[in-house]
């Protein structure tokens, strides 16, 4: 994991990692948290060997906080691997023989944290589906996973069409899992709103 210069270091403590999971473990359903939250939360459930689905619309943000949430995992100790879903599938996907598909696979298990970003915006088809459930199989209960995604679990077929082990997919992913929710407004539109206004203002004043 490069974390760069870029990345904001947010320090945790891990009773602090600890009393935001049992908060989090007692509300009902999804979860609404904030930034510094949502780090602490993650980490936790990597102690706890569980995973963290962080879900909001287009530009809220959640790659970034998985960025720094992997960053922050380092900083702790922990190896931390950070993909794009439609990559690490396609990397999956690629291998032509059964010993260099193992090979990946077991690249993919390997890391205390695996940061899959953006499932949700592509579709797959059944061996991209299974290829994704023999990475979380393997991960299951032994290490964290973090995935970023557009779309709620209910919504995950349409991901996946023709894959039948989407069910037992989402089982195994909700299983010692916690699921998060941004809420807001997308900063790529406030930016283009404020750079809209800023320009306007301008042609006033000339």
């Amino acid at each position: 994991m490069q974390s760069g210069n870029t990345l904001e270091q947010l320090p945790v403590g891990e009773d602090a990692d600890r009393a935001v999971l049992v908060k989090a473990q007692k509300a009902l359903g999804s979860i609404i948290l904030g930034k510094d939250e949502q780090i602490a939360l993650a980490l936790a459930c990597l102690l706890a060997r569980g995973h963290l689905l962080i879900e909001d619309l287009p530009g809220l943000g959640k790659t970034m906080l998985a960025c720094n949430i992997a960053h922050e995992a380092v900083l702790k100790g922990y190896s931390a691997l950070f993909v794009e879903a439609s990559k690490m599938l396609l990397d999956l996907g690629a291998q032509d023989s059964a010993r260099a598909l193992e090979r990946r696979l077991r690249h993919y298990a390997r890391p205390d944290l695996l940061c899959i970003d953006e499932v949700g915006y592509l579709s797959y088809d059944a061996r991209a589906a299974d290829l994704l459930f023999e990475v979380v199989s393997r991960r299951y209960e032994s290490k964290s996973i973090v995935i970023t995604t557009n779309l709620a679990f209910s919504d995950w077929p349409d991901i996946f069409p023709n894959a039948s082990c989407v069910t037992a997919l989402i089982d195994r992913l909700t299983h010692h899992a916690d699921i998060s929710l941004i809420e807001g407004e997308s900063y790529r539109l406030r930016e283009a709103e404020e750079t809209r206004k800023a320009r306007e203002s301008a042609q006033k004043e000339e």
